[in-house]
């Protein structure tokens, strides 16, 4: 049964983030709220995460995770930047958006796309979102929750806990955080490509 955290969307509480943090830093898989909607979140180095999260998706392996950032700082650890590429995003950080991009050694194997050895790397700009990765003090490995056969995400806390209490251990709910997913750039051959029209702007990468 997933424990539920209800949290100001604007300031959240210092006692239940750290609550929320140490159930991470213990294998947890969590929903939590972001700039964009709802999304799974878990620890880098957890060894069950990532299956879970296929499992609930029914997602292949070259899917796509994305690891959520506190700052740029810890986003430049986890991937390759040339110059554009590192203006760019970094004007367009925090916000809703999903950079594609060349993996460092610091991303573990099984998280990086098999083939391409590219990951996403994202800052939101969600207050809780931020909360959480400060407090955890490392990328947070996550995905858009979205569930088979839906064509948007859910946006109350209540309604993902109802629906996956059985396979998460704790839902964060932050309020409704829309349903739009970031806006998608895939940056992996040297030129901005948007993948994925979402809640971010498109125009500066056309």
């Amino acid at each position: 049964m997933a424990r539920y955290y209800d949290v100001h969307p604007q300031d959240p509480q210092p006692r239940t983030i750290g609550q929320v943090v140490a159930m991470l830093r213990d294998d947890a898989l969590i929903a939590y709220p972001t700039d964009s909607c709802y999304a799974f979140g878990a620890r880098l180095d957890s060894h069950t995460a990532v299956d879970r999260i296929r499992r609930i998706r029914q997602l292949g392996d070259k899917h796509h995770f994305t690891l959520v950032c506190a700052d740029f700082a810890q986003l430049g650890q986890l991937v390759h930047l040339d110059n554009s590429a590192f203006r760019a995003i970094k004007a367009a950080t925090p916000g809703p958006y999903t950079f594609i991009l060349p993996a460092t050694k610091e991303v573990p194997r099984r998280l990086a796309h098999a083939r391409k050895r590219t990951v996403g790397v994202r800052i939101p700009q969600h207050p809780v979102a931020q909360a959480l990765v400060r407090e955890l003090g490392e990328p947070l490995l996550s995905s858009t929750l979205l569930l088979p056969g839906q064509e948007e995400p859910m946006t109350e806390g209540w309604e993902i806990r109802s629906e996956l209490d059985h396979v998460l251990d704790a839902v964060v709910d932050g309020g409704d955080c829309g349903t739009e997913p970031t806006t998608v750039v895939d940056w992996s051959e040297g030129q901005p490509e948007v993948v994925r029209v979402g809640a971010g702007d498109t125009s500066r990468f056309s």
